[in-house]
């Protein structure tokens, strides 16, 4: 199997693990009343089931992000900055000194 596909596989996990501790937390703490509201519903299991796996989706995308953006190579070049910066020069503008006045709407 590719090794990014082992990465995502595995960090796709990784991010359901969170969001199971995530709404565990949620439930274990009962924010807002949640686990009253779950445990007295006929579709409570529904909810728990909707809120881990929308959760999950939201943190495995950040998981994974993190993941490939952490396979970036550092940059040591001693420049920094962008290239563009170097070429810059200043140019001069003249101004006259007369202040700009608002225009009248009715003109």
């Amino acid at each position: 199997m590719p090794e990014l596909i082992k990465l995502y596989i595995r960090n796709v996990a990784i991010g359901f693990g969170i969001a199971a501790g995530f709404v565990a937390g949620l439930l274990w703490f009962d924010v807002m009343g949640l686990w009253q509201l779950v445990s007295t519903s006929s579709s409570g299991l529904l909810a728990v089931f909707m809120l881990w796996f929308m959760n999950g989706i939201v943190f495995a995308g950040v998981q994974f992000a993190w993941a490939v953006m952490a396979l970036a190579e550092d940059n040591n070049d001693p420049r920094g900055g962008t290239p563009m910066m170097h070429k810059m020069v200043p140019v001069r503008v003249p101004a006259d000194g007369r202040s700009r006045q608002p225009r009248d709407p009715r003109r």
